[in-house]
């Protein structure tokens, strides 16, 4: 036998390194879809922060809508207006 490697070695070596190829690539499959639940996760929090800060302002302009009109009867009957 020569130093040369056999044809035998060559298909073990390659069939190696298929092998841990393809793992590599299942533990970045795995790696990409935490990171892709994480993500929706968060974007899924800031539509509903957002939800919450639009609800608060709109619930905020009502409550100055409903003190606003209190105030213009009040200055109203007291002869202000």
């Amino acid at each position: 036998m020569t130093d040369e490697k056999t044809t035998r070695e060559l298909v073990y070596e390659t069939n190696r390194d298929v092998k841990w190829i393809c793992r590599a690539l299942r533990q970045m499959e795995r790696c990409d879809e935490d990171f892709e639940a994480r993500l929706r996760a968060l974007e899924g929090w800031r539509a509903e922060k957002a939800g919450e800060e639009k609800r608060v302002s709109t619930i905020g302009a009502s409550a100055g809508g409903v003190v606003g009109g209190v105030v213009a009867v009040l200055v109203r009957l007291l002869g202000g207006g």
